[in-house]
């Protein structure tokens, strides 16, 4: 039991160091000035938001580790470590270097990883893929919003 908290609290604080970027590399004055689609959420939003997926990817990513070992769990595990890093490249990619383009390419390649993911975890937990479809959903959303903001601001 101590070591299955052990193991949460490691998988919350993982998800958290990702966070960290879009933390560090936030909206700013140039964001602001953008074009964006009337559909865009409300700032507010972003923070709710993400604060409730990483923490359903923390436990879907908790449940994957603590299910028997085997090669699909191992999989599953390398394919959920990608997918953070590309999660936390695209708030550096966007506000950070402010390279719309290679924003989009970055969530292109995320919501494929997130998929790949999904389809994983659902082969070692049917519950740990279903934490995962919200964040697949969002992110989504996310890719659309980048796409739209580029093609609004093509000068970019």
């Amino acid at each position: 039991m101590l070591y299955s908290l052990f193991v949460l609290l490691l998988s919350i604080v993982l998800v958290g160091i990702v966070a960290s970027t879009g933390a560090r590399f936030r909206p700013d004055g140039w964001y602001r000035q953008l074009q964006k689609p009337s559909w865009t959420p409300p700032d507010i939003a972003f923070p709710i938001v993400w604060g409730i997926l990483y923490l359903l990817m923390a436990v879907a990513a908790w449940r994957i580790y603590m299910a028997e070992d085997s090669p699909l769990r191992t999989a599953s595990l390398i394919v959920y470590g990608i997918q953070l890093l590309a999660n936390a490249a695209w708030s550096w990619l966007f506000f950070g270097r402010k390279q719309i383009t290679a924003a989009l390419a970055n969530i292109v390649l995320l919501l494929g990883l997130i998929t790949v993911a999904i389809v994983l975890f659902a082969k070692v937990s049917a519950l740990a893929a279903w934490l995962m479809v919200p964040y697949w959903l969002w992110v989504a959303l996310a890719l659309a919003l980048n796409a739209a903001v580029l093609r609004l601001n093509n000068r970019h």
